[in-house]
């Protein structure tokens, strides 16, 4: 389960994964005209930004089984082939598969000890097992629930354009600060402008989906 929390506590991929989603119900709520706008037209909206961040949170997660099943698949041709090779060709398998700024690093030795480690292996893990499912299904609750703030207003309120100016608003927020948390991990010296440029592209969004008649 720990390598299945990594993953699904990746800033980069979570965060980024939290802006798609909110992107995307930014330009549906977007696509909502307040000068012919009514109770009833808001709840269509409503309705297809739910609906379409279910969708995104479905493909995130069996996106998530698929890349599962082809990189450990991939691994297991590789680990055969380590083991069916002489040590010179498995060090040069192994350094050819390591990321680039892992191999730099990894010298003659520590080349050889995985190899040797590879050897060890009694069996292959399995293409998927219950938390990478767990995982999946995590992944799917996480992106919708944090689209959910955004398409609040509509159910708190019957007010079609205070409905629509308070998503907009909480989205920009949203946006501001998974711009933010996305510059701190990055170490970026001043994070604030990433949150704030993360708010820009939003407001953006929704201009261009308003200038184009939505």
């Amino acid at each position: 389960m720990g390598e299945a929390r990594e993953r699904l506590l990746d800033p980069v991929e979570r965060i980024s994964e939290i802006l798609f989603g909110l992107i995307m119900a930014v330009t549906v709520i977007g696509s909502l005209s307040i000068a012919s706008g009514g109770q009833g037209e808001a709840r269509e909206v409503l309705a297809g930004a739910l609906g379409c961040n279910l969708a995104w949170g479905l493909v995130d997660a069996v996106m998530y089984l698929v890349g599962t099943v082809t990189v450990r698949s991939r691994n297991r041709v590789l680990a055969k082939r380590v083991m069916d090779s002489d040590p010179g060709t498995g060090q040069r398998l192994i350094a050819k598969a390591l990321p680039e700024h892992i191999a730099v690093l990894t010298g003659p030795e520590e080349l050889e000890g995985m190899r040797r480690r590879l050897l060890t292996l009694s069996a292959p893990r399995p293409l998927l097992a219950r938390d990478d499912f767990l995982t999946a299904m995590a992944l799917f609750l996480f992106v919708v629930v944090s689209t959910f703030p955004v398409v609040l207003p509509f159910v708190l309120t019957n007010d079609a354009a205070l409905a629509m100016r308070a998503s907009r608003a909480i989205a920009l927020a949203m946006l501001f600060l998974a711009g933010f948390m996305l510059g701190r991990y990055a170490s970026h010296a001043h994070p604030l402008r990433t949150g704030a440029a993360m708010a820009a592209l939003g407001s953006m969004m929704i201009l261009v989906v308003t200038a184009l008649g939505g």
